[in-house]
């Protein structure tokens, strides 16, 4: 998709490719997160919400 970009391929060639590098860190962060925690796959895990900061209870 971006790849085949000038714009990107700039950034890649300056930057380095951060979503690259991203994807990464997340796959290993997954795969920390099930050695430490086999019995709760991290698929499985509930979704956070955020709290609504512009209301007040």
């Amino acid at each position: 998709m971006f790849q085949e970009t000038p714009i990107f391929s700039r950034l890649v060639d300056e930057r380095g490719d951060i979503p690259a590098q991203v994807r990464g860190e997340a796959e290993r962060i997954r795969r920390d997160l099930a050695r430490v925690m086999p019995w709760a796959p991290v698929s499985d895990l509930p979704a956070r919400t955020m709290p609504d900061r512009g209301r007040r209870p």
